[in-house]
């Protein structure tokens, strides 16, 4: 399909940095995540909480959390 899109300049300004603002977001929800695996491989090492990532796991519709090692790793369901 091919076709012809007109907006205005203030438009076309505010798409260009709603697209700037959702590729932070998406670098600091990277960030937050791996700032977590650190926390729960830590939590891992004082007890066990093999029981509270399985119940999350089965409730989680975004991420799953696997525990390898003794380390975790959030893993966001789109991926493969």
């Amino acid at each position: 399909m091919n076709g012809t899109v007109t907006i205005s300049l203030e438009d076309f300004k505010k798409l260009e940095q709603s697209s700037e603002l959702a590729q932070k977001l998406k670098e600091k929800t990277i960030q937050a995540s791996k700032e977590l695996e650190v926390l729960l491989s830590f939590l891992c090492t004082r007890e066990s909480i093999s029981h509270y990532i399985d119940e999350f796991n089965k409730q989680s519709k975004n991420s799953t959390i696997v525990i390898t090692n003794g380390r975790a790793k959030i893993k966001f369901n789109e991926e493969t």
